[in-house]
């Protein structure tokens, strides 16, 4: 039952930690590759899932607050092999006596020992299959995370409980890394079927040569973030409206205008705006006019609904329904920009400033 609450507990934590990390994924790959590949994504994905729930594995169930504290020495076990005496002494196994065979995988001598294989498996898989390790770095890699789940035990939860709250076995670090061997030898049986690294890797860079929807708007977001941050920290100094035009025109005209339609956020996820018109005047008209069409029209939107609510005296109600209309019509606005992006549509300001997205992905050097 212990297992059922570990796993259920990372399916649902699996989501939140999903998407704090798919910022980084985005960003990751489409600086190395420039696409993002749906098998690696299946693969990158189902390894967060399989590490969250080993941990809670290992960790959970949590001892109770009023749980007697336990001397150190009663919760460390270090002779090793020591699992085999325990199976001898304690199994209900008899081998003249058929009945036994499957009853002997409910004893607890024996299907502790199974899970501490069975539960690293993955690892050894993934390791071998998309990290490209041998099996001395596997071999290696399997034994520290094991180590790793029984300092966590043996610290009592990095020393958030007074004492140890699981036995610290060394028989357990022979089993993970028993397991995690396994697992290297499995997916061999299993490479010829499955595209290689390499085959991942080429089909993502192939991808990259395109610019996609979801790339745009990954480019578009992190220019912001820079450009933000680039104000925040020089306002810090000078605040003043004008110098944050500047740092506008600075950032999203002048570099660009010189380094071939490049912002810093463009360098990095390998995209180039090409204008048959690059003037800086042009330039800095269409920045100003996705400026304005992104934050400025909904805030002038907003405005309006203001000065509506003021000018005519409204009940609660119809201030809640005119707020409410006013989000509904927000968000319809920004969900119908993100799908046309998603299908890589051309925006009717891409066409009113003739502009084009262009990969750079094959202008560096292949992976």
């Amino acid at each position: 039952m212990d297992y059922f609450t570990a796993i259920k507990t990372a399916l649902i934590l699996f989501p939140l930690i999903s998407f704090l990390f798919t910022t980084f994924f985005l960003l990751q790959q489409y600086h190395k590759y420039g696409a993002i590949n749906p098998f690696r994504v299946l693969i990158i994905y189902s390894f967060i899932l399989y590490l969250i729930t080993i941990y809670f594995l290992v960790i959970l169930p949590l001892p109770a607050k009023d749980a007697p504290i336990k001397p150190i020495q009663e919760m460390v076990r270090l002779i090793p092999f020591s699992f085999i005496l325990d199976i001898i002494n304690e199994t209900s196994f008899v081998l003249t006596d058929p009945s036994t065979y499957l009853k002997v995988l409910t004893d607890p001598c024996i299907y502790t020992v199974l899970f501490n294989i069975l539960m690293v498996i993955p690892l050894g898989m993934y390791l071998r299959y998309y990290f490209k390790c041998k099996l001395s770095k596997t071999i290696m890699i399997g034994f520290f995370i094991s180590l790793f789940f029984e300092l966590t035990q043996l610290t009592g939860l990095y020393f958030i409980y007074p004492s140890p709250y699981r036995v610290f076995d060394v028989d357990d670090l022979i089993l993970n890394t028993l397991g995690t061997v396994l697992g290297y030898f499995i997916i061999g049986f299993f490479t010829r079927f499955l595209p290689t690294r390499e085959e991942i890797d080429q089909a993502s860079i192939e991808a990259g040569t395109k610019v996609s929807g979801l790339r745009r708007i990954t480019l578009f977001c992190l220019d912001l973030v820079i450009f933000s941050f680039i104000t925040t920290i020089c306002n810090l100094i000078i605040s003043s409206y004008l110098f944050s035009f500047i740092l506008f025109l600075l950032y999203y005209t002048v570099i660009p205008y010189f380094c071939h339609g490049k912002t810093i956020g463009s360098k990095f996820l390998n995209v180039r705006l090409e204008y048959q018109n690059s003037s800086l005047l042009n330039m800095f008209l269409r920045s100003l006019f996705l400026y304005f069409y992104y934050f400025g029209l909904p805030v002038c939107f907003l405005v309006v609904l203001l000065l509506f609510q003021q000018f005519f005296t409204l009940s609660f109600l119809e201030t809640a329904a005119l707020i409410l209309g006013f989000s509904f019509i927000v968000i319809i606005f920004y969900l119908g920009n993100i799908i046309a992006i998603l299908k890589n549509k051309t925006i009717f300001y891409d066409y009113l400033f003739k502009v084009t997205y262009k990969s750079t992905i094959n202008e560096r050097k292949k992976i």
